[in-house]
C-alpha cells in the first residue's frame, strides 16, 4: 500500500483539520495509507509577543513547507488565512476546501453582547484586524493582547482576565467548545481576514498523486472567492498580521466584496464595497487593491505598522 504523509501543526484545531483530510483521502483513495507528520510551528512556539512584532511571514506554515521540501511530507494542510501569498519554489497551493462559517464571535462569561459591554471593558484579541474593527465600533473599550491556543485563551477568559474575547467561530465549533461559554455573539459587522474558514492544501509540485488528491478536495466557489482575497492582499502587500480585512462571497451569481484597512486604534479607516461579475474574479482582487492604493492605502498601512503595539516595542538606546 502506498503512503501519503500530511504535514500539520500540532495544535488541536490543526489536528482536527488534518484528520478531516486524512479521513477523506482514506475514503476516496483507499489504496493509500495516510500518516501525519505533526510539527510545532514558529507561531505556536512564540507566545510572549504579538506576531505582528516579530516580522516576516509564514509563522504557521514555514516548518510544514520545509518538511515537504525535505521529502518528509507530500501534502500540508493549513488554515488558509495563515498561508502567505508567496509559495516557495517546489511547492504549490493546489486546492482550497469548501468554506465554513467565517464569523468572528464575541465570547463572555458576564455580558451577552458587544452592546452590553460597559465602557472600559477589557476585550482580548491580538489580531490587528479585529482590534481595528472593534475600536472603530466601540472606541471606549480596552483591548488587551491574547495569545496561546484556543483552550488557553478560553481559560484566561474563564479566569476573569478579560470581560470578553474574540475568536473565530469555526474553530470553536469544530472543537466542540461553544457549549462551555455562557454568552456567544456573532459579530456580523466584522469583515473576516483573507481565507478564513477554508483549508489550504499545499503539495509538493510535480507530485501527480498529491495533485490528484488536491483536485478532488478543491471547491470551485471557495477557490474563486479566496483567489480574490489573496490577490487583494498580495497586491496591497499586507502580511497575515496587518490591520486588513477582505472578504468575497458568491451571492446570486455575483461576487460581493468588502474590504477595510486602517489604524489598529480604529481611526483612519478606508473601506470599499463592490459587486462584480463571476467571470471577472481573476482580476477583481488586484483591481480593488489598486483602487485602495490610489486612495492612500499603502501610506495608511505603513503608518498603521508604526503605531501597532507601540507600547510593547523595545526602546532603542
Amino acid at each position: 500500500m502506498k503512503k501519503i504523509t500530511i504535514a500539520t501543526r500540532a495544535s488541536d484545531l490543526a489536528l482536527w483539520q488534518a484528520y478531516f483530510v486524512k479521513e477523506y483521502i482514506e475514503k476516496e483513495f483507499p489504496k493509500y495509507k495516510v500518516e501525519l507528520n505533526k510539527i510545532t510551528s514558529r507561531g505556536d512556539r512564540i507566545l510572549d509577543k504579538p506576531l505582528a512584532l516579530i516580522g516576516g511571514k509564514g509563522h504557521f506554515t514555514k516548518e510544514l513547507e520545509d518538511a515537504m521540501l525535505e521529502g518528509k511530507a507530500d501534502i500540508a494542510v493549513h488554515s488558509l488565512k495563515d498561508v502567505p501569498t508567496f509559495i516557495p519554489d517546489g511547492l504549490k497551493l493546489a486546492a482550497i476546501t469548501k468554506r465554513a462559517d467565517q464569523s468572528d464571535v464575541l465570547l463572555s462569561h458576564k455580558y451577552k453582547s458587544l452592546q452590553e459591554l460597559p465602557k472600559g471593558a477589557i476585550v482580548g484579541t491580538t489580531s490587528l484586524r479585529r482590534r481595528m474593527q472593534l475600536l472603530h465600533k466601540r472606541d471606549d473599550l480596552i483591548i488587551k493582547d491574547l495569545r496561546g491556543n484556543v483552550n488557553t485563551r478560553l481559560r484566561k477568559l474563564a479566569d476573569g482576565e478579560y470581560d470578553a474575547i474574540i475568536l473565530a467561530y469555526i474553530g470553536l465549533k469544530r472543537l466542540n467548545l461553544l457549549e462551555s461559554i455562557p454568552y456567544v455573539e456573532k459579530l456580523d459587522f466584522m469583515i473576516p481576514p483573507m481565507g478564513q474558514a477554508a483549508l489550504g492544501i499545499e503539495i509538493v509540485a510535480n507530485n501527480p498523486i498529491a495533485q490528484e488528491i488536491a483536485d478532488s478536495l478543491n471547491d470551485k466557489e471557495t477557490y474563486i472567492c479566496t483567489t480574490i482575497e489573496r490577490d487583494f492582499v498580495s497586491t496591497i502587500g499586507a502580511g497575515c498580521s496587518a490591520p486588513v480585512a477582505i472578504n468575497a462571497r458568491l451571492i446570486d451569481n455575483k461576487i460581493d466584496i468588502r474590504a477595510m484597512l486602517g489604524y489598529p486604534d480604529g481611526t483612519n479607516i478606508l473601506q470599499e464595497h463592490r459587486v462584480v461579475a463571476v467571470d471577472s474574479y481573476s482580476y477583481a482582487g488586484k483591481n480593488l487593491a489598486d483602487d485602495m492604493i490610489k486612495q492612500g492605502g499603502l501610506k495608511l498601512l505603513k503608518e498603521a505598522e508604526k503605531i501597532a503595539f507601540k507600547d510593547e516595542r523595545p526602546q532603542r538606546l
